[in-house]
Protein backbone atom coordinates (compact mmCIF):
# COMPACT_ATOMS: atom_id res chain seq x y z
CA UNK A 1 0.00 0.00 0.00
CA UNK A 2 1.44 3.44 -1.14
CA UNK A 3 2.12 5.80 1.24
CA UNK A 4 -0.71 8.68 -0.08
CA UNK A 5 -2.75 6.00 -0.29
CA UNK A 6 -2.55 4.88 3.61
CA UNK A 7 -2.95 8.55 4.54
CA UNK A 8 -6.30 8.97 2.58
CA UNK A 9 -7.66 5.87 4.49
CA UNK A 10 -6.57 6.92 7.57
CA UNK A 11 -8.05 10.29 7.19
CA UNK A 12 -11.25 9.00 6.15
CA UNK A 13 -11.46 6.74 9.24
CA UNK A 14 -10.63 9.60 11.67
CA UNK A 15 -13.79 11.47 10.22
CA UNK A 16 -16.35 8.49 10.76
CA UNK A 17 -15.08 7.36 14.15
CA UNK A 18 -18.06 5.31 15.72
CA UNK A 19 -20.88 6.91 14.21
CA UNK A 20 -23.55 4.64 13.80
CA UNK A 21 -23.44 5.34 9.73
CA UNK A 22 -19.90 3.79 9.43
CA UNK A 23 -21.08 0.90 11.48
CA UNK A 24 -23.33 -0.64 9.10
CA UNK A 25 -24.80 1.78 5.84
CA UNK A 26 -20.99 2.85 5.36
CA UNK A 27 -17.91 1.36 4.22
CA UNK A 28 -14.33 2.41 3.13
CA UNK A 29 -11.73 0.64 1.04
CA UNK A 30 -8.38 0.14 -0.87
CA UNK A 31 -7.26 -1.64 -3.49
CA UNK A 32 -3.59 -2.90 -2.89
CA UNK A 33 -3.41 -4.67 -5.79
CA UNK A 34 -3.96 -0.59 -7.44
CA UNK A 35 -1.62 0.15 -4.97
CA UNK A 36 1.76 -2.29 -6.07
CA UNK A 37 0.96 0.04 -9.40
CA UNK A 38 2.04 3.23 -7.66
CA UNK A 39 -1.92 4.20 -7.92
CA UNK A 40 -3.03 5.66 -4.93
CA UNK A 41 -6.78 4.99 -4.63
CA UNK A 42 -9.83 4.66 -2.52
CA UNK A 43 -13.33 3.31 -2.92
CA UNK A 44 -16.76 3.78 -0.65
CA UNK A 45 -19.87 1.48 -0.15
CA UNK A 46 -23.10 2.70 0.67
CA UNK A 47 -26.63 0.41 1.71
CA UNK A 48 -29.44 1.27 -0.22
CA UNK A 49 -31.07 -1.74 0.87
CA UNK A 50 -31.11 -4.91 3.50
CA UNK A 51 -28.93 -6.46 0.03
CA UNK A 52 -27.81 -3.60 -2.82
CA UNK A 53 -24.83 -1.24 -1.94
CA UNK A 54 -23.89 1.47 -4.55
CA UNK A 55 -20.33 2.31 -4.50
CA UNK A 56 -17.58 4.93 -6.22
CA UNK A 57 -13.87 3.75 -6.53
CA UNK A 58 -10.92 6.65 -7.61
CA UNK A 59 -7.49 6.43 -8.41
CA UNK A 60 -5.08 9.39 -9.39
CA UNK A 61 -1.53 8.27 -10.40
CA UNK A 62 0.43 11.94 -11.03
CA UNK A 63 4.09 10.94 -11.90
CA UNK A 64 6.44 11.02 -13.54
CA UNK A 65 6.02 15.20 -12.67
CA UNK A 66 8.50 15.75 -15.20
CA UNK A 67 7.25 15.31 -18.92
CA UNK A 68 11.07 14.50 -20.12
CA UNK A 69 10.96 10.58 -18.46
CA UNK A 70 10.48 8.17 -20.86
CA UNK A 71 8.30 5.71 -19.28
CA UNK A 72 4.70 7.50 -18.16
CA UNK A 73 1.66 5.96 -16.76
CA UNK A 74 -0.34 9.21 -15.32
CA UNK A 75 -4.00 8.74 -15.99
CA UNK A 76 -7.22 9.34 -13.48
CA UNK A 77 -9.50 7.00 -13.12
CA UNK A 78 -13.57 6.85 -11.45
CA UNK A 79 -15.46 3.57 -11.36
CA UNK A 80 -19.16 3.73 -9.82
CA UNK A 81 -20.60 0.80 -8.73
CA UNK A 82 -24.14 -1.45 -8.13
CA UNK A 83 -23.21 -4.81 -5.57
CA UNK A 84 -25.74 -6.84 -4.84
CA UNK A 85 -24.81 -9.10 -1.54
CA UNK A 86 -26.17 -12.97 -0.99
CA UNK A 87 -25.75 -11.62 2.86
CA UNK A 88 -27.35 -8.78 4.16
CA UNK A 89 -24.35 -8.57 6.57
CA UNK A 90 -21.78 -6.94 3.97
CA UNK A 91 -20.67 -10.49 3.78
CA UNK A 92 -19.69 -13.60 2.24
CA UNK A 93 -20.28 -13.37 -1.76
CA UNK A 94 -21.56 -10.66 -3.96
CA UNK A 95 -21.72 -9.80 -7.44
CA UNK A 96 -21.93 -6.42 -9.13
CA UNK A 97 -21.66 -4.20 -12.21
CA UNK A 98 -19.50 -0.78 -12.99
CA UNK A 99 -18.95 1.93 -15.53
CA UNK A 100 -15.42 3.31 -15.41
CA UNK A 101 -13.58 6.45 -17.11
CA UNK A 102 -9.93 7.29 -17.42
CA UNK A 103 -8.07 9.76 -19.12
CA UNK A 104 -4.43 8.73 -19.47
CA UNK A 105 -0.96 9.53 -20.59
CA UNK A 106 0.89 6.03 -21.00
CA UNK A 107 3.91 4.89 -22.69
CA UNK A 108 6.75 2.34 -22.39
CA UNK A 109 4.83 0.29 -19.81
CA UNK A 110 4.91 -3.44 -20.42
CA UNK A 111 1.26 -4.63 -18.68
CA UNK A 112 1.25 -8.64 -17.25
CA UNK A 113 0.08 -11.45 -19.87
CA UNK A 114 1.34 -9.61 -22.83
CA UNK A 115 -1.99 -7.15 -22.68
CA UNK A 116 -1.93 -3.49 -24.34
CA UNK A 117 1.31 -3.99 -26.80
CA UNK A 118 0.76 -0.49 -28.34
CA UNK A 119 2.38 1.68 -25.40
CA UNK A 120 5.52 -0.62 -24.73
CA UNK A 121 7.41 1.17 -27.59
CA UNK A 122 4.79 4.42 -28.23
CA UNK A 123 3.04 6.79 -26.06
CA UNK A 124 -0.20 6.94 -26.12
CA UNK A 125 -2.65 9.84 -24.36
CA UNK A 126 -6.39 10.07 -24.81
CA UNK A 127 -9.76 8.67 -22.69
CA UNK A 128 -11.50 5.85 -22.11
CA UNK A 129 -14.94 5.06 -20.84
CA UNK A 130 -16.44 1.46 -20.22
CA UNK A 131 -18.90 -0.80 -18.02
CA UNK A 132 -17.89 -3.92 -16.58
CA UNK A 133 -18.89 -6.82 -14.39
CA UNK A 134 -17.02 -8.94 -11.30
CA UNK A 135 -17.80 -11.14 -8.75
CA UNK A 136 -16.58 -10.60 -5.60
CA UNK A 137 -16.02 -12.66 -2.05
CA UNK A 138 -15.51 -11.21 1.16
CA UNK A 139 -13.41 -12.50 4.20
CA UNK A 140 -13.86 -10.61 7.89
CA UNK A 141 -10.49 -9.93 9.66
CA UNK A 142 -11.99 -8.77 12.50
CA UNK A 143 -14.83 -6.49 13.82
CA UNK A 144 -13.80 -3.63 11.91
CA UNK A 145 -11.61 -4.60 8.68
CA UNK A 146 -12.72 -7.58 6.14
CA UNK A 147 -10.66 -8.38 2.98
CA UNK A 148 -12.52 -8.38 -0.65
CA UNK A 149 -11.53 -10.81 -3.85
CA UNK A 150 -12.87 -9.68 -6.76
CA UNK A 151 -12.60 -10.91 -10.40
CA UNK A 152 -14.48 -9.66 -13.63
CA UNK A 153 -14.63 -8.29 -16.80
CA UNK A 154 -15.09 -4.96 -18.59
CA UNK A 155 -15.42 -3.61 -22.33
CA UNK A 156 -15.24 -0.41 -23.53
CA UNK A 157 -13.91 2.26 -25.81
CA UNK A 158 -10.90 4.25 -26.27
CA UNK A 159 -9.60 7.41 -28.37
CA UNK A 160 -6.71 8.85 -27.90
CA UNK A 161 -3.59 10.23 -29.69
CA UNK A 162 -0.21 8.23 -30.57
CA UNK A 163 3.00 9.40 -30.57
CA UNK A 164 6.48 7.86 -31.17
CA UNK A 165 8.26 8.33 -27.97
CA UNK A 166 7.15 9.40 -24.53
CA UNK A 167 7.89 13.05 -25.13
CA UNK A 168 9.47 14.10 -27.70
CA UNK A 169 7.97 11.42 -30.11
CA UNK A 170 6.20 12.45 -33.65
CA UNK A 171 2.62 12.17 -33.79
CA UNK A 172 1.65 9.22 -35.46
CA UNK A 173 -2.55 9.37 -35.45
CA UNK A 174 -5.39 8.65 -33.86
CA UNK A 175 -5.66 5.86 -31.71
CA UNK A 176 -9.26 5.24 -31.39
CA UNK A 177 -10.43 1.86 -30.83
CA UNK A 178 -12.66 -0.81 -28.75
CA UNK A 179 -10.83 -2.59 -26.05
CA UNK A 180 -11.77 -5.65 -23.35
CA UNK A 181 -9.99 -5.01 -19.53
CA UNK A 182 -9.62 -7.76 -17.03
CA UNK A 183 -10.61 -7.14 -13.19
CA UNK A 184 -8.72 -8.19 -10.69
CA UNK A 185 -8.92 -6.59 -7.24
CA UNK A 186 -7.60 -7.43 -3.45
CA UNK A 187 -9.03 -4.56 -1.01
CA UNK A 188 -8.61 -3.98 2.33
CA UNK A 189 -11.70 -2.79 3.41
CA UNK A 190 -13.62 -0.70 6.69
CA UNK A 191 -16.43 -1.58 8.30
CA UNK A 192 -17.19 -1.82 11.82
CA UNK A 193 -19.35 -5.12 12.58
CA UNK A 194 -23.33 -4.72 13.29
CA UNK A 195 -23.76 -5.06 16.90
CA UNK A 196 -26.03 -8.30 17.75
CA UNK A 197 -29.61 -7.45 18.84
CA UNK A 198 -30.37 -8.25 22.32
CA UNK A 199 -32.52 -10.95 23.02
CA UNK A 200 -36.31 -9.18 24.01
CA UNK A 201 -37.35 -9.21 27.55
CA UNK A 202 -40.33 -11.34 27.41
CA UNK A 203 -42.96 -10.94 29.99
CA UNK A 204 -45.30 -13.28 31.24
CA UNK A 205 -49.01 -13.40 30.50
CA UNK A 206 -50.72 -12.87 34.10
CA UNK A 207 -53.10 -16.23 33.20
CA UNK A 208 -54.81 -15.23 36.13
CA UNK A 209 -57.24 -12.95 34.04
CA UNK A 210 -58.21 -14.91 31.29
CA UNK A 211 -59.38 -13.34 27.81
CA UNK A 212 -63.18 -13.20 27.40
CA UNK A 213 -64.89 -16.76 25.96
CA UNK A 214 -66.04 -17.03 22.02
CA UNK A 215 -69.68 -17.36 22.83
CA UNK A 216 -71.05 -19.81 20.05
CA UNK A 217 -74.05 -19.16 17.59
CA UNK A 218 -75.09 -20.71 14.82
CA UNK A 219 -77.92 -19.89 11.87
CA UNK A 220 -81.06 -22.13 12.29
CA UNK A 221 -83.21 -24.20 9.84
CA UNK A 222 -85.72 -22.63 7.99
CA UNK A 223 -89.27 -24.47 9.48
CA UNK A 224 -90.28 -26.20 5.96
CA UNK A 225 -93.02 -27.51 8.33
CA UNK A 226 -93.69 -31.30 8.34
CA UNK A 227 -93.53 -31.57 4.49
CA UNK A 228 -90.22 -30.29 4.61
CA UNK A 229 -88.78 -32.68 7.31
CA UNK A 230 -90.78 -35.61 5.55
CA UNK A 231 -88.76 -34.50 2.37
CA UNK A 232 -85.62 -35.36 3.48
CA UNK A 233 -86.58 -39.56 3.33
CA UNK A 234 -88.99 -39.27 0.98
CA UNK A 235 -88.33 -38.16 -2.24
CA UNK A 236 -91.99 -38.63 -3.45
CA UNK A 237 -92.39 -35.09 -2.20
CA UNK A 238 -91.60 -32.16 -3.91
CA UNK A 239 -92.35 -28.29 -3.66
CA UNK A 240 -94.80 -26.88 -5.29
CA UNK A 241 -93.09 -24.69 -7.68
CA UNK A 242 -90.93 -27.85 -9.02
CA UNK A 243 -94.61 -29.40 -10.39
CA UNK A 244 -95.22 -29.72 -14.48
CA UNK A 245 -98.81 -30.86 -15.90
CA UNK A 246 -97.47 -34.45 -16.99
CA UNK A 247 -96.73 -34.77 -21.12
CA UNK A 248 -95.88 -37.88 -23.01
CA UNK A 249 -92.50 -37.29 -23.97
CA UNK A 250 -91.44 -37.77 -20.45
CA UNK A 251 -89.46 -40.62 -19.37
CA UNK A 252 -91.17 -40.87 -15.84
CA UNK A 253 -88.72 -43.74 -14.53
CA UNK A 254 -85.91 -41.68 -14.46
CA UNK A 255 -87.47 -38.86 -12.51
CA UNK A 256 -86.24 -40.09 -9.29
CA UNK A 257 -88.75 -40.19 -6.33
CA UNK A 258 -92.01 -41.24 -7.90
CA UNK A 259 -93.61 -43.68 -6.34
CA UNK A 260 -95.18 -46.36 -8.70
CA UNK A 261 -98.21 -49.01 -7.64
CA UNK A 262 -98.49 -51.85 -9.82
CA UNK A 263 -101.33 -54.08 -11.72
CA UNK A 264 -101.42 -57.33 -12.70
CA UNK A 265 -101.40 -58.14 -16.71
CA UNK A 266 -104.70 -56.75 -18.32
CA UNK A 267 -106.07 -55.93 -15.09
CA UNK A 268 -107.26 -52.11 -13.16
CA UNK A 269 -108.56 -53.47 -9.75
CA UNK A 270 -106.03 -52.32 -7.10
CA UNK A 271 -104.67 -54.82 -5.14
CA UNK A 272 -102.46 -54.63 -1.83
CA UNK A 273 -101.52 -57.77 -1.89
CA UNK A 274 -99.74 -57.41 -5.72
CA UNK A 275 -96.04 -56.87 -5.77
CA UNK A 276 -94.99 -54.46 -3.25
CA UNK A 277 -98.27 -52.35 -3.19
CA UNK A 278 -98.86 -52.33 -0.06
CA UNK A 279 -95.35 -50.77 1.21
CA UNK A 280 -96.05 -48.27 -1.01
CA UNK A 281 -99.54 -47.89 -0.43
CA UNK A 282 -99.21 -47.40 2.78
CA UNK A 283 -96.44 -44.54 2.75
CA UNK A 284 -98.92 -42.90 0.38
CA UNK A 285 -101.41 -42.50 3.07
CA UNK A 286 -99.47 -41.99 5.74
CA UNK A 287 -97.42 -38.88 3.70
CA UNK A 288 -100.86 -37.24 3.11
CA UNK A 289 -102.04 -37.76 6.44
CA UNK A 290 -99.46 -36.71 8.19
CA UNK A 291 -99.00 -32.89 6.10
CA UNK A 292 -102.32 -32.39 6.09
CA UNK A 293 -102.31 -32.70 9.54
CA UNK A 294 -99.73 -29.57 10.36
CA UNK A 295 -100.59 -26.44 10.32
CA UNK A 296 -97.49 -25.07 8.52
CA UNK A 297 -97.68 -27.36 5.79
CA UNK A 298 -100.46 -28.42 3.18
CA UNK A 299 -100.77 -30.87 0.26
CA UNK A 300 -100.88 -28.95 -3.04
CA UNK A 301 -101.54 -31.40 -5.69
CA UNK A 302 -101.25 -35.52 -6.14
CA UNK A 303 -99.82 -35.97 -9.27
CA UNK A 304 -100.84 -39.75 -10.86
CA UNK A 305 -100.34 -40.72 -14.33
CA UNK A 306 -101.65 -44.27 -15.75
CA UNK A 307 -100.04 -46.67 -17.84
CA UNK A 308 -100.44 -49.62 -19.83
CA UNK A 309 -97.64 -51.72 -21.54
CA UNK A 310 -97.60 -51.73 -25.39
CA UNK A 311 -99.24 -55.01 -25.86
CA UNK A 312 -103.01 -55.01 -27.00
CA UNK A 313 -105.04 -53.03 -29.03
CA UNK A 314 -104.30 -49.44 -28.56
CA UNK A 315 -107.84 -48.14 -27.10
CA UNK A 316 -108.02 -50.96 -25.04
CA UNK A 317 -105.13 -49.89 -23.62
CA UNK A 318 -105.90 -46.23 -23.55
CA UNK A 319 -109.11 -47.42 -21.62
CA UNK A 320 -106.75 -49.57 -19.31
CA UNK A 321 -104.42 -46.28 -17.99
CA UNK A 322 -106.82 -44.53 -17.81
CA UNK A 323 -108.38 -47.14 -14.89
CA UNK A 324 -105.49 -48.01 -13.40
CA UNK A 325 -105.00 -44.14 -12.54
CA UNK A 326 -108.34 -43.68 -11.47
CA UNK A 327 -108.03 -46.62 -9.12
CA UNK A 328 -105.05 -45.23 -7.08
CA UNK A 329 -106.74 -42.20 -7.01
CA UNK A 330 -110.07 -43.29 -5.38
CA UNK A 331 -108.04 -45.65 -3.41
CA UNK A 332 -106.37 -42.25 -1.46
CA UNK A 333 -109.36 -40.52 -1.65
CA UNK A 334 -111.16 -43.43 0.52
CA UNK A 335 -108.13 -43.78 3.03
CA UNK A 336 -107.26 -39.57 3.65
CA UNK A 337 -111.22 -37.74 3.00
CA UNK A 338 -109.40 -34.56 3.73
CA UNK A 339 -108.09 -34.94 -0.23
CA UNK A 340 -110.46 -33.07 -2.11
CA UNK A 341 -110.66 -33.66 -5.28
CA UNK A 342 -109.27 -30.03 -6.51
CA UNK A 343 -105.79 -31.84 -5.29
CA UNK A 344 -105.88 -34.47 -7.67
CA UNK A 345 -104.09 -34.22 -10.90
CA UNK A 346 -104.91 -37.55 -12.75
CA UNK A 347 -103.42 -37.89 -16.50
CA UNK A 348 -103.98 -41.06 -19.02
CA UNK A 349 -100.04 -41.76 -20.14
CA UNK A 350 -102.01 -44.43 -22.35
CA UNK A 351 -99.13 -47.17 -24.20
CA UNK A 352 -95.67 -45.98 -22.23
CA UNK A 353 -93.88 -45.60 -25.89
CA UNK A 354 -91.68 -42.98 -24.60
CA UNK A 355 -90.50 -45.43 -21.46
CA UNK A 356 -90.21 -48.30 -24.01
CA UNK A 357 -87.96 -46.27 -26.45
CA UNK A 358 -85.93 -44.81 -23.51
CA UNK A 359 -85.35 -48.82 -22.17
CA UNK A 360 -84.52 -50.02 -25.29
CA UNK A 361 -81.74 -47.10 -25.68
CA UNK A 362 -80.30 -47.94 -22.56
CA UNK A 363 -80.12 -51.50 -23.45
CA UNK A 364 -78.23 -50.86 -26.91
CA UNK A 365 -76.00 -48.34 -25.20
CA UNK A 366 -74.77 -50.94 -22.71
CA UNK A 367 -74.13 -53.66 -25.02
CA UNK A 368 -72.30 -50.83 -27.70
CA UNK A 369 -69.82 -50.15 -24.59
CA UNK A 370 -69.25 -53.76 -23.22
CA UNK A 371 -71.58 -53.30 -20.01
CA UNK A 372 -73.36 -56.18 -21.48
CA UNK A 373 -72.56 -58.86 -23.28
CA UNK A 374 -74.47 -59.89 -26.69
CA UNK A 375 -74.42 -60.78 -29.80
CA UNK A 376 -74.41 -58.29 -33.15
CA UNK A 377 -77.83 -59.95 -34.76
CA UNK A 378 -79.67 -58.73 -31.14
CA UNK A 379 -78.02 -55.39 -31.10
CA UNK A 380 -78.94 -55.12 -34.81
CA UNK A 381 -82.50 -55.97 -34.08
CA UNK A 382 -82.45 -53.56 -31.02
CA UNK A 383 -81.43 -50.20 -33.52
CA UNK A 384 -84.10 -51.33 -36.25
CA UNK A 385 -86.75 -51.32 -32.90
CA UNK A 386 -85.70 -47.68 -32.22
CA UNK A 387 -85.91 -47.17 -36.15
CA UNK A 388 -89.62 -48.09 -36.08
CA UNK A 389 -90.71 -46.43 -32.65
CA UNK A 390 -89.34 -43.23 -33.75
CA UNK A 391 -90.21 -43.71 -37.89
CA UNK A 392 -94.27 -45.34 -37.50
CA UNK A 393 -96.43 -42.96 -36.16
CA UNK A 394 -99.31 -45.60 -35.94
CA UNK A 395 -99.35 -47.22 -32.86
CA UNK A 396 -101.25 -50.43 -34.43
CA UNK A 397 -98.96 -50.80 -36.87
CA UNK A 398 -95.97 -50.07 -34.71
CA UNK A 399 -96.50 -52.74 -32.61
CA UNK A 400 -96.90 -54.83 -35.55
CA UNK A 401 -93.72 -54.27 -37.23
CA UNK A 402 -91.92 -54.48 -34.17
CA UNK A 403 -93.66 -58.27 -33.68
CA UNK A 404 -92.87 -58.71 -37.04
CA UNK A 405 -88.76 -57.93 -37.34
CA UNK A 406 -86.26 -60.61 -37.65
CA UNK A 407 -89.04 -62.99 -36.80
CA UNK A 408 -89.96 -62.03 -33.48
CA UNK A 409 -86.62 -62.52 -31.75
CA UNK A 410 -86.09 -58.24 -30.81
CA UNK A 411 -89.62 -58.64 -29.84
CA UNK A 412 -89.20 -61.16 -27.40
CA UNK A 413 -86.17 -59.74 -25.56
CA UNK A 414 -88.52 -56.59 -25.04
CA UNK A 415 -91.07 -58.86 -23.79
CA UNK A 416 -89.08 -60.10 -21.38
CA UNK A 417 -86.86 -57.51 -20.08
CA UNK A 418 -88.62 -54.27 -20.50
CA UNK A 419 -92.96 -54.58 -20.71
CA UNK A 420 -93.47 -56.03 -17.40
CA UNK A 421 -92.13 -52.98 -15.98
CA UNK A 422 -95.05 -51.08 -17.81
CA UNK A 423 -98.09 -53.03 -16.82
CA UNK A 424 -98.61 -50.17 -13.48
CA UNK A 425 -100.34 -47.12 -12.37
CA UNK A 426 -97.14 -45.26 -13.14
CA UNK A 427 -96.13 -42.61 -12.17
CA UNK A 428 -97.21 -40.53 -8.66
CA UNK A 429 -95.60 -37.71 -6.74
CA UNK A 430 -97.10 -35.69 -3.86
CA UNK A 431 -96.78 -31.58 -4.50
CA UNK A 432 -96.17 -29.63 -0.75
CA UNK A 433 -96.31 -26.01 0.19
CA UNK A 434 -96.01 -24.39 3.54
CA UNK A 435 -95.89 -20.91 5.50
CA UNK A 436 -92.71 -18.94 5.30
CA UNK A 437 -90.62 -18.85 7.99
CA UNK A 438 -90.05 -15.12 8.85
CA UNK A 439 -88.81 -15.95 12.21
CA UNK A 440 -85.84 -17.95 11.37
CA UNK A 441 -85.23 -15.18 8.31
CA UNK A 442 -85.09 -13.13 10.98
CA UNK A 443 -82.69 -14.98 13.42
CA UNK A 444 -80.35 -15.94 10.55
CA UNK A 445 -80.21 -11.87 10.04
CA UNK A 446 -79.59 -11.34 13.86
CA UNK A 447 -76.50 -14.12 13.31
CA UNK A 448 -74.92 -12.33 10.49
CA UNK A 449 -74.78 -9.13 12.08
CA UNK A 450 -73.50 -10.67 15.49
CA UNK A 451 -70.53 -12.38 13.48
CA UNK A 452 -69.89 -9.41 12.42
CA UNK A 453 -69.75 -7.72 15.61
CA UNK A 454 -72.98 -5.76 15.39
CA UNK A 455 -74.81 -6.25 18.52
CA UNK A 456 -76.83 -3.69 18.73
CA UNK A 457 -78.76 -4.08 15.42
CA UNK A 458 -78.50 -7.57 16.52
CA UNK A 459 -80.52 -7.08 19.31
CA UNK A 460 -82.91 -5.35 18.49
CA UNK A 461 -83.37 -7.95 15.05
CA UNK A 462 -83.75 -10.47 17.80
CA UNK A 463 -86.06 -8.21 20.26
CA UNK A 464 -89.03 -9.07 17.23
CA UNK A 465 -88.72 -12.89 17.55
CA UNK A 466 -88.16 -13.63 21.17
CA UNK A 467 -91.02 -15.51 21.67
CA UNK A 468 -89.45 -18.57 19.11
CA UNK A 469 -87.23 -20.55 21.07
CA UNK A 470 -84.35 -21.26 18.07
CA UNK A 471 -83.74 -17.57 18.45
CA UNK A 472 -82.88 -17.59 22.15
CA UNK A 473 -78.86 -18.57 22.22
CA UNK A 474 -78.77 -15.70 19.57
CA UNK A 475 -80.68 -13.16 21.81
CA UNK A 476 -78.45 -14.38 25.01
CA UNK A 477 -74.83 -13.55 22.87
CA UNK A 478 -76.26 -10.28 21.95
CA UNK A 479 -77.51 -9.47 25.30
CA UNK A 480 -73.75 -10.87 27.22
CA UNK A 481 -72.18 -8.42 24.20
CA UNK A 482 -73.94 -5.45 25.30
CA UNK A 483 -73.51 -5.70 28.89
CA UNK A 484 -76.55 -7.71 29.86
CA UNK A 485 -75.19 -10.49 31.54
CA UNK A 486 -77.58 -11.66 33.83
CA UNK A 487 -80.77 -11.30 31.25
CA UNK A 488 -78.44 -13.59 28.92
CA UNK A 489 -77.70 -16.12 31.64
CA UNK A 490 -80.85 -16.70 31.73
CA UNK A 491 -82.00 -17.39 27.90
CA UNK A 492 -78.72 -19.43 27.63
CA UNK A 493 -80.45 -21.94 30.71
CA UNK A 494 -83.87 -21.51 28.55
CA UNK A 495 -82.16 -22.19 25.33
CA UNK A 496 -79.96 -24.93 26.87
CA UNK A 497 -83.18 -27.05 28.19
CA UNK A 498 -84.72 -26.86 24.57
CA UNK A 499 -81.92 -28.85 23.67
CA UNK A 500 -79.61 -26.06 22.01
CA UNK A 501 -76.18 -27.46 21.65
CA UNK A 502 -74.34 -24.38 21.12
CA UNK A 503 -76.25 -22.47 24.44
CA UNK A 504 -75.18 -25.69 26.48
CA UNK A 505 -71.51 -24.81 25.30
CA UNK A 506 -71.90 -21.37 26.12
CA UNK A 507 -73.19 -21.59 29.79
CA UNK A 508 -70.07 -24.32 29.85
CA UNK A 509 -67.58 -21.50 28.74
CA UNK A 510 -69.04 -18.92 31.23
CA UNK A 511 -69.73 -21.04 34.13
CA UNK A 512 -65.89 -22.73 34.29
Amino acid sequence: MNILSVALLLVVLCSLGDKAYAQKNFAVRNNLIYDISGTPNLGFDVRVSPHWTLGLNAGYRPWPTDDNTTRKWKHFLIAPELRHWNDSTFHRSYWGTNVFYSHYNVGHVTFPFDLYKTVRHNRVQGDLIGLGAFYGRSWRLNRYFRLEGEVGLGVGYTWAKKYDCAHCGSYLGHHNKPFLIPKLTLNVVYQKAEKKQKEPIITPIDTTTPPPPVLVVHPVEDNTGKAGALQRENPVLANINQYRPYDRTRILRKEKGALYVHFPVNKSELSRDFRSNANTLDRIVDITRQIMADSTSSVRRIQIVGLASIEGRVQHNEQLASDRAQALKQYVQQQVPQATEALFDVANGGEAWAELRDQIHDAVTEMETGKVEADGRRLAGLRQAIGIIDSESDLTRREQRLRQLDGGRPFDYIKKNFLGDQRNSGYLRIYFDYVPDTAAKTINQATQLIQQKRYEEALAQLRTVQGDSRAWNALAVALWNTGQKDAALNYFRLAAQQGNADARENLRKLTK
